[in-house]
């Protein structure tokens, strides 16, 4: 079962969804007809976030490219839903989905990079891929944990086939997009608590 085929009990439509978006003070996702209001970020989350923007700004300004942060509204491809991921990658001219009132939503990321919590690694790992992989000239899936040092990147070969690589600790460097970082540095100064695997 896909993500489009699941189908809430109390379906909001998108207008709803839109409106509620403008007046709220939470960024909220639109799932299939469902509302999710999304949770504050633990320190090591946003440690995570600031240390892979770091890393990749230089090298993506080079490339003319540019790395964006998680209040931008990203449209899930051919699936019925708006998500907020942590960071986006893009190269192309930006396109968007003028919503009805509110905020409009990025058509066309290049990469999408989203740092996994114990409540959000479900939901992340299969179902939004699943939508991300519908958007057209989307290249590749960033999933890095903030429980444990652990980054799996997944790159898109062709239209059917996509290639997925763990990265773990002992791991020197990975490439994302053209752009070389090293993998001790995405968990620079990150805390992690003790009986954690780490």
């Amino acid at each position: 079962m896909t993500v489009s085929q699941l189908k809430p009990r109390n379906t909001i439509s998108l207008q709803d969804y839109f409106s509620q978006l403008s007046a709220s003070e939470l960024k909220l996702e639109y799932h299939n007809g469902e509302i999710v209001a999304m949770a504050g970020a633990q320190p090591r989350h946003v440690e995570i976030q600031s240390n892979i923007v770091g890393l990749f700004f230089a090298c993506l300004k080079a490339k003319g490219c540019s790395i964006l942060v998680s209040d931008l509204l990203v449209k899930a491809g051919d699936c019925n839903n708006f998500y907020f991921p942590d960071l986006v990658i893009v190269c192309q001219e930006r396109k968007y989905f003028k919503s009805p009132g509110g905020l409009d939503a990025l058509e066309n990321p290049e990469v999408i990079i989203e740092i996994l919590s114990p409540g959000t690694e479900l939901f992340d790992r299969p179902y939004k891929l699943d939508c991300y992989r519908t958007i057209p000239g989307f290249k590749e899936y960033i999933l890095v944990s903030s429980t444990k040092k652990q980054i799996e990147v997944q790159t898109r070969l062709s239209d059917v086939e996509w290639l997925s690589h763990i990265y773990q600790e002992g791991d020197t460097a990975l490439t994302i997009n053209g752009c070389e970082i090293l993998f001790e540095d995405v968990y620079d100064k990150v805390e992690f608590d003790l009986g954690e695997e780490v």
